[in-house]
Order: C-alpha cells, then sequence, then structure tokens
C-alpha cells in the first residue's frame, strides 16, 4: 500500500496551536485577568472609604414646621386673615436653590402695627467628596466654621461674651468701631453662600454707627446705622452660647441692631445633625426705639422650633 504524504508545515500548525491553548490555561498575566481584580475590588482601598451620612435627600422646608408653631412665631396683634390669607402666610415662600436634595429653604414674614417679624429656615445636606472624611465630619467642619464666624463662646451655656468695648471717648476710634459691627455681621449665623438679606446689610460696614460718632458730625449720625451688643446687660440665659441637648451640635446667637429706621433683634439657631446643618433665623422689628424686642420670647420660641425640627428629621 502506498504511504500518505508527511505535512511538516501542518504539524507545525498544531504544535503552535497546542501551545498557545496550554498558555490561555495557565490564567497568566494579561488584560483580561488584570480587569478581572480590578472588578473584585481592593479590600485595603475600600476600608478607608469614610461612612456616608444619613441623610441623602431633604424634606420640604416650608412644610417641615408644624402650623401652629408658625402661627405662635408670627402673631398677628388682633388682626384678622380669611383663609386664603392664612394659607399664604403660614404657609411660607419657598427659597430658589438648585439642587432640592443639597439645600432648601423657606421663609415667613408679618407686618402688624407693633412691628414686623421675619422667619427664615435653610436647610444643607452635606456630602463629602474625599473618600478619607465621613460626611458627618464635613458637615462638623462648616459648622464649626458658622460658630467661629458667629463669635459664640467656647465655655458652653453659662460663659459670657467678649466684653463689649467701653463707652466714652475712646468708643469713636474706627478700630472699636470695627469690633463693634463685626459681630453684627456674623450675628444672624447665616450662611455665607447666601446673599444678604438687605435689611441687616448696612449694619456690615465698620465704624461704629450713629451712636458712637462725634455730635459734630451730623450727616454721618442720620445715615449710619449703629449696632448694639445685648451682651451688655444679658445674662448667661439670654447670651450668645452653644445650646446643650440639641441635636449633635448646636449654637444660638442674638443680636440688637439699631438703625435709623428703627431697631430689630436677630435670633439665630444653628444646629447639626448627621450631615444635615439647619439655621434658624427669628427677628422682631420695631419702628419705635424705645421699644425693644424682647430677647427671652425670641430665643424661646427659636429654640422651639429647632427642637421641633430637630425631632422631625430624625423620623
Amino acid at each position: 500500500m502506498p504511504r500518505k504524504p508527511f505535512a511538516p508545515g501542518a504539524a507545525l500548525v498544531a504544535v503552535a496551536a497546542l501551545a498557545a491553548g496550554l498558555a490561555g490555561c495557565t490564567g497568566g498575566p494579561g488584560t483580561d485577568g488584570d480587569a478581572a481584580d480590578a472588578k473584585g475590588g481592593d479590600p485595603a482601598a475600600t476600608s478607608q472609604s469614610a461612612e456616608p451620612g444619613r441623610y441623602q435627600t431633604l424634606p420640604e422646608a416650608c412644610g417641615l414646621p408644624s402650623r401652629s408653631t408658625v402661627r405662635a412665631m408670627l402673631p398677628g396683634d388682633g388682626q384678622h386673615l380669611s383663609g386664603a390669607e392664612a394659607d399664604k402666610l403660614y404657609g411660607g415662600q419657598a427659597d430658589i436653590t438648585y439642587d432640592t436634595d443639597r439645600r432648601v429653604g423657606c421663609h415667613w414674614t408679618r407686618e402688624t402695627d407693633a412691628g414686623t417679624r421675619h422667619l427664615s429656615l435653610d436647610i444643607q445636606r452635606v456630602v463629602s467628596y474625599d473618600a478619607a472624611v465621613s460626611d458627618d465630619d464635613k458637615a462638623q467642619e462648616i459648622y464649626d466654621s458658622k460658630e467661629l464666624a458667629a463669635q459664640i463662646p467656647s465655655g458652653g451655656s453659662g460663659s459670657s461674651p467678649t466684653a463689649p468695648p467701653s463707652k466714652g471717648a475712646k468708643g469713636t476710634k474706627s478700630t472699636e468701631g470695627t469690633k463693634g459691627t463685626k459681630g453684627g455681621a456674623t450675628a444672624a449665623g447665616k450662611n455665607p453662600e447666601k446673599a444678604p438679606s438687605g435689611k441687616g446689610g448696612a449694619t456690615d460696614k465698620p465704624g461704629a454707627g450713629a451712636s458712637a460718632k462725634p455730635s459734630g458730625d451730623p450727616s454721618a449720625a442720620s445715615t449710619t446705622p449703629s449696632t448694639t451688643d445685648p451682651s451688655a446687660s444679658a445674662d448667661a440665659s439670654t447670651a450668645p452660647r452653644v445650646l446643650d441637648g440639641l441635636a449633635d451640635a448646636a449654637f444660638l446667637n442674638d443680636k440688637l441692631i439699631t438703625a435709623d429706621s428703627g431697631v430689630h433683634r436677630d435670633v439665630t439657631v444653628v444646629f447639626r445633625t448627621s450631615n444635615v446643618i439647619v439655621t434658624i433665623t427669628y427677628d422682631q422689628w420695631s419702628t419705635d426705639k424705645s421699644m425693644l424686642p424682647e430677647s427671652q420670647e425670641l430665643q424661646d420660641k427659636a429654640r422651639s422650633l429647632a427642637d421641633e425640627l430637630s425631632d422631625r428629621l430624625a423620623e
């Protein structure tokens, strides 16, 4: 029988194919192996990621306080409101924000013969983009900066704020005027990302104000408002202070500001709960400078609202 011809080339091809198959089974380094490792993740890198905050979204700000609470904070001095007027007044007006999952706000205003009261609510959800810093820690950093800007005493609720500048001839120095208005500029504890409301912006100007100007400068006295630090007469119960027992951290600020148009007291409560920071600003205006807004009443109502909001957010 004749033998089949031997083809060396075909044998070489078969050997090469076998070698390639064995190499693929060894699981050696290659693009596919690297991709599989990357998908599995690095346990060390995963363990370094900080915990996310409790809150991933925010509630609707105007509906967060109860209607009865808002009504108590905006007394009507005997005014009668129709149903539609009451809904508009107590329903509040929502602030315009670009991302309602990151920031929401609402404000209320009521004018009466006895004066005007404003209430505003700002809620910010903090997200840390640093894998080594948790959302809560980042929120605490922001809260600390607000407390520092408001010049809240660090000694606790029983501490007294720094003594105000002494009265007399030295009170006309521009440096002391600047100190006096510095507290007013940060008094409300308002978030620096928001534009000033306009009603208190004029008091942020350095230079003492109408009461600190010499009598020989009537033009300056008639146009420049003055800021009065209530800590000169406030006791520990109403002085600006850290608040115990409210959320994770909280402070209260209180400023009495006098201008040509009248006098107003601004009470601010700021608190942090996990990665959310809430700022409540409550003020009362009066055109009669002899009738100063009462500190205790405004503080009690602002603190009560803060307790209510803290409980609502915890639900």
